[in-house]
Order: structure tokens, then sequence, then C-alpha cells
């Protein structure tokens, strides 16, 4: 799975893919960007 990263400015594979949960149930997936390691999180279906 893909998310964008704020320090690469392009999409990066994430690392350490973990789901979680919104406030409002939306479903998400945290992570860390495969190249400089920042945190990365998407919103949407695993």
């Amino acid at each position: 799975m893909e998310a964008y990263c704020f320090k690469c400015r392009t999409k990066k594979e994430i690392s350490n893919p973990q789901a979680t949960t919104l406030k409002n149930g939306r479903p998400a997936t945290q992570g860390t960007c495969s190249t400089c390691g920042t945190t990365v999180f998407r919103i949407g279906k695993a």
C-alpha cells in the first residue's frame, strides 16, 4: 500500500502498516515511509 510522504513529496510504500479506526468509524492505515522513516497516514480500506 502507498501513502503520500510530505517529507519526500511523493507517494511511497508504507513500512510496518497498522490498521486503525478513526473516531467517526472510518478505517485507516498508519505506518512509516520506506525511504525517510517519517510517519505516513492513509484513510480508507487497507
